[in-house]
């Protein structure tokens, strides 16, 4: 899926920065922006998915929730400082007519960074909530008392952790997604912060700093739900909360391909809904914006993904991913190194067309020459062992006997 999300955002910035003339103007490059409104929600959606995975290992090691919490902060905290780090490369790559703004603005690995850190402090609530609420029924012996049974066995327990927790996760991550989705349109409209510096505004609104908010930037509002939905779907994968192993007396079984499934229905329930709402004549708010700030159109796109997290698994499983070397699988290894670097050779200085000058045709063939190149450099990254080149004798020195 990581891999994908690289392939589309490819195609949305290579077409953007190169197409030029009567090109812009025709129904492949609003194709092709359409495509581009998918790999964020990709990878936000594939960090909480990640954060999941992480959080469930945690868990099942019985680490305090405070422990969690640290562990999933600093990572949360590493992604944000690497989009600091970003932009100030971008900055001085641009040195002379990138304007001094640009170091506040705010992109994917921002959001990514501080979605991972709201997540973490979600996370670390529910679960200090759960554990307390789960020893508030037990005596000075830890028996349950009030004569309740225990809900699992101690032996099974002491590997659990607070795997007992995973509903109540899954509904905080939920909780989480519906609460941005219906605070996004008020606060890009009526309930704008206007009163906080713009370089912070632009985290809730994404306003930067030209007095509205701008659909090129990517504000905790409304993207951070496509990270949450995330979550929550990781977690009742991980935890196989919908296929519970006790109940059907199937320990060994793992039921992913079930659960997928149920994703991928859900997903196109969820299309088929917001569809519906989109073409009712009920709106709830009085500016309705469908493509930036509705809940509709963030539900398509949680729909999509669980319908993509679905295909994507069926082909990994079963389809060509099995056979052989797999392009997509090995970008999505380096989805933060290409994400990374392509964007110079696409928008940057060291762009490998003229900017808003080539065809269609062109401009497909430099997609092409990115795409190859970013796959050698995923490549280099992940098949060569770098520690154990010796560079000194490459350099013509001589290693001492």
């Amino acid at each position: 899926m990581r891999g994908l999300a690289c392939l589309l955002m490819f195609q949305t910035h290579c077409y953007d920065a190169w197409l030029g003339g009567d090109a812009r103007n025709t129904r492949f490059l609003k194709g092709s922006q359409l495509l581009g409104t998918l790999p964020a929600p990709l990878f936000l959606f594939l960090a909480g998915v990640s954060f999941a995975l992480v959080a469930d290992k945690l868990i099942r090691k019985n680490l305090s929730p405070a422990e969690i919490t640290r562990t999933m902060l600093r990572r949360g905290a590493e992604i944000f400082a690497f989009g600091l780090l970003f932009r100030l490369q971008e900055y001085l790559i641009a040195w002379g007519w990138a304007p001094w703004s640009d170091l506040f603005r705010v992109d994917i690995l921002n959001i990514i960074g501080l979605s991972m850190i709201l997540m973490a402090i979600l996370c670390g609530i529910t679960l200090t909530v759960c554990r307390r609420t789960h020893d508030s029924y037990k005596g000075p012996s830890g028996d349950s008392y009030r004569g309740m049974p225990s809900a699992i066995p101690q032996a099974a327990e002491k590997g659990s952790g607070f795997s007992r927790c995973g509903p109540a996760l899954v509904v905080a991550a939920i909780a989480a997604v519906s609460a941005i989705a219906l605070l996004t349109p008020p606060l890009y409209t009526t309930w704008r912060p206007t009163w906080l510096p713009w370089p912070l505004e632009s985290y809730v609104d994404g306003c930067h700093n030209l007095g509205a908010p701008q659909p090129w930037l990517f504000p905790i509002f409304p993207w951070s739900a496509f990270a949450f939905a995330g979550l929550a779907a990781g977690f009742i994968l991980f935890g196989d909360l919908l296929f519970d192993s006790r109940l059907l007396k199937d320990r060994a079984r793992n039921h992913t391909t079930e659960t997928l499934a149920f994703f991928a229905v859900v997903g196109a329930v969820v299309i088929l809904l917001a569809r519906q709402l989109d073409l009712s004549s009920f709106h709830l708010y009085a500016t309705y914006d469908y493509w930036h700030t509705s809940p509709n159109f963030l539900m398509v796109r949680v729909g999509l993904l669980l319908v993509i997290t679905f295909l994507s698994y069926v082909w990994c499983r079963w389809g060509l991913a099995t056979r052989g070397f797999s392009p997509l699988i090995q970008l999505g290894q380096t989805s933060l190194l290409v994400y990374w670097v392509h964007i110079e050779f696409v928008y940057g200085r060291f762009s490998l067309l003229p900017k808003r000058a080539e065809s269609i045709l062109t401009a497909s063939r430099g997609l092409l020459e990115i795409f190859l190149f970013m796959l050698v450099l995923s490549l280099a990254r992940t098949r060569i062992d770098w520690k154990k080149i010796n560079w000194k004798r490459m350099g013509g020195r001589v290693q001492p006997a």
